[in-house]
Formats: C-alpha cells, sequence, structure tokens
C-alpha cells in the first residue's frame, strides 16, 4: 500500500503517460535528495532506473515515495526579509543607552527627593 496521499497524480491518474517535463522534475528531486544524504547510492540509482523505465504516473510511485515534499508556496514576505529564520531569537540590542537613561532618571528623583525634604524641614 502507498503512503502517497489518493489526491497525488501518481494515485489520483496511475494510466496518465509520463512526459519529459516529469522526468526533468523528479530527476531534480532525486538529485536533492541524493545530494542532502536523504537517500543512499543504491536506492538513488535504483529510482532513476525506474524514473526512466516508467511510461505511467502510477509506475512512478516507488520513484516519489518517501522523497521530501515539494513546496508548493511562497514564503511571506516577512520571512524572507529578515536576517534570522522564524523562531531564532534577533542579535541583543545594546542597553547601555537605556541603562544610561534609567540611572539618569532615579539619580535626578533622587536629587529632587532630597531638595524637597531640605525645604520641607
Amino acid at each position: 500500500m502507498s503512503n502517497l496521499p489518493i489526491s497525488s497524480k501518481y494515485r489520483s491518474t496511475p494510466m496518465e503517460p509520463v512526459d519529459d517535463e516529469e522526468r526533468n522534475q523528479l530527476t531534480t528531486r532525486l538529485n536533492d535528495a541524493f545530494t542532502e544524504g536523504k537517500l543512499e547510492d543504491a536506492d538513488y540509482r535504483a529510482r532513476l532506473d525506474r524514473l526512466y523505465a516508467a511510461r505511467t504516473l502510477g509506475e512512478l510511485v516507488p520513484v516519489v515515495e518517501g522523497l521530501p515534499p515539494v513546496q508548493t508556496y511562497q514564503d511571506p514576505a516577512i520571512v524572507a526579509q529578515g536576517d534570522t529564520a522564524p523562531g531564532e531569537l534577533a542579535p541583543s540590542r545594546d542597553a547601555s543607552r537605556f541603562a544610561l537613561a534609567v540611572g539618569g532618571g532615579v539619580a535626578v528623583s533622587i536629587v529632587l527627593l532630597v531638595i524637597l525634604l531640605v525645604i520641607l524641614l
């Protein structure tokens, strides 16, 4: 039994002929999977042999099973514009200015409080 969804063209239209565009796309996917270490050499070669021997999409089921899925969407612009990937922390900002401002505010408040106490006493 195949683990491909029934909506996959390899299962939903198994008798359709394989065209050159399909072979080229699957060759690219196989090459990428092999390069990324997701396929062993013998498995890679066997899948390529099956790919080029196949006449119908249904014969390609063993070729595509277990391959990483094809991304069917674009990355959102907000993800593409950042220097970090989603979920990664951004580099920390320099807090010295903030600390200086807070420290100065506290110092001014203490001086004003002391002056007020001197005047009232």
